[in-house]
């Protein structure tokens, strides 16, 4: 097990510390020795065997800790938030070094997280929980997706899915929202009778443009500028629509002013709509 905290004993070495379990179970020397050297190279502790814990950086001493479950060669690992405590730059770090070790090592590994981010940067499969209860088990790309819930959609993503009160309908042209005063139209059937009913439609920033070039099935909406945020490569803008805030994520050479009133184009086919009650799914976009 890997602790948050680290857990090493500061009067120990580095050598020491990974070395600590095994010689509790009565390892000679000789069989340490071959045991912790290994682990240390893969590592890149071996230049820093003879230091103190208080003589290491943040990312050095979660390596040891990492090291010291190594050493015991077990069939399951468990992380318990081993980065939390790192500075954003050293855990992007670690995250790869985390993923190379996984890869290397090729053995179970257990990751428990609150960083959505290193949950779909790590995992093979994810498993959301909440107040003790699954939510959802899937693959990264599943989950990120087709969330099964509400819940599960505004903690997956960054930044998090625009989540909307509307209303579901179906008449003769099909099933529909409305929506601010507007009517979204829905390329395919829901999943539960809910027609009628208060629902919460669901859209990620990604997928709502400032123009409708290359969307097969854009659903227009007015909305207003109400700030921006400058993130490189891609804009953040943060829109007034109706009573509610739509987040558009867009490509940086897009200019948009505050206090301007714009066009917005949804992409269709990456709706959500999500049951006001049990908060489950209902219809996604495809």
């Amino acid at each position: 097990m890997v602790f948050q905290s680290y857990a090493l004993y500061p009067h120990m070495t580095v050598y020491e510390n990974i070395a600590f379990a095994l010689k509790l179970a009565g390892a000679s020397k000789e069989e340490i020795a071959n045991k912790v050297r290994p682990v240390a190279d893969m590592l890149q502790l071996t230049p820093l065997l003879d230091r103190k814990p208080k003589a290491l950086s943040g990312g050095q001493r979660q390596r040891v800790a990492m090291g010291r479950a190594m050493v015991r060669t077990p069939e399951v690992f468990l992380f318990d938030e081993p980065l939390s405590n790192l500075d954003a730059k050293l855990r992007n770090a670690m995250r790869s070094e985390i993923k190379a070790l996984h890869k290397k090592l090729q053995k179970t590994t257990i990751y428990v997280t609150h960083d959505q981010v290193e949950a779909m940067t790590l995992a093979d499969r994810i498993v959301i929980l909440r107040d003790g209860r699954i939510e959802q088990v899937g693959t990264p790309k599943e989950i990120y997706q087709n969330p099964a819930n509400k819940f599960v959609a505004g903690f997956i993503g960054s930044p998090t899915m625009n989540l909307l009160p509307a209303e579901l309908a179906n008449d003769e042209s099909g099933w529909h929202l409305e929506l601010a005063g507007q009517k979204l139209a829905l390329d395919g059937d829901v999943q539960a009778e809910v027609s009628g009913e208060k629902v919460t439609m669901g859209i990620r920033p990604s997928d709502v443009h400032l123009t409708p070039e290359l969307l097969e099935n854009p659903v227009k909406v007015t909305a207003t500028v109400e700030s921006y945020e400058l993130l490189g490569s891609t804009i953040q803008v943060m829109n007034r629509f109706g009573d509610h805030s739509l987040v558009v994520e867009a490509p940086s050479t897009q200019a948009v002013k505050e206090g301007d009133q714009i066009d917005l184009y949804l992409d269709g086919s990456q709706l959500h709509v999500f049951d006001t009650g049990k908060e489950k799914s209902v219809y996604i976009g495809h």
